[in-house]
């Protein structure tokens, strides 16, 4: 297993909505999996992401942060409204 580098994490954190965050394409890249895991994940163990660690992005965040976020040109053409992670809520072991 690869562990995770802390500084390709920081990379991959945005601000969104005053909170630094990482876009569920960014968190299945970093756990070698598919994004449509990470979003599995959260729909069947709700108890795992409490209120407020996980929100799905409006349409207008989602052309927002694809114009000026580069790495996240991969999700400009998805049907898809990306989830955030919230970072807090990434690193808080005391919520599962």
């Amino acid at each position: 297993m690869e562990l995770l580098k802390l500084e390709k994490i920081n990379d991959l954190i945005i601000e969104l909505r005053d909170q630094r965050v990482l876009i569920d394409s960014d968190v299945a890249e970093l756990y070698s999996v598919e994004t449509k895991e990470i979003n599995q994940a959260v729909s069947n163990n709700p108890e795992k992401f409490p209120n407020g660690y996980v929100f799905e992005l409006t349409k207008e965040e989602k052309i927002e942060v694809v114009k000026n976020i580069d790495h996240l040109g991969k999700i400009k053409f998805s049907p898809y409204l990306p989830k955030d992670f919230i970072e807090k809520g990434l690193y808080d072991s005391n919520h599962s």
